[in-house]
């Protein structure tokens, strides 16, 4: 048997000294914001990157009416058939997604 433990942290109380510090980051430009000790994400970082592998979207449960031919080809090539229409719909989104943000 495991046991989880979990620790809450309080959060810092915002302080009057807090509260004129994060004022004062507010208002300054953008210009003038220190990046130097954080590298540059260039497009070669997120050609390579990966969706989380841990990430696990809720299902949700519905009847879906689907021509009888493609539900042929989706069980013909056997178990899992529901996950692998789930599969070629995400792609079908993720690729229209890109395609409305470019």
């Amino acid at each position: 048997m495991t046991k989880i433990v979990r620790k809450n942290f309080p959060a810092r109380p915002m302080t009057p000294a807090r509260k004129r510090r994060f004022e004062k980051l507010a208002q300054m430009p953008d210009s003038e914001i220190d990046f130097s000790d954080i590298p540059e994400l260039t497009e070669k970082f997120w050609k390579n990157a990966v969706r989380n592998p841990f990430y696990r979207p809720i299902k949700k449960q519905l009847t879906l009416r689907l021509d009888a031919d493609v539900i042929a080809w989706l069980r013909k090539k056997g178990k899992g058939y529901q996950t692998r229409a789930n599969d070629l719909l995400r792609e079908a989104m993720i690729r229209d997604l890109q395609k409305k943000a470019s």
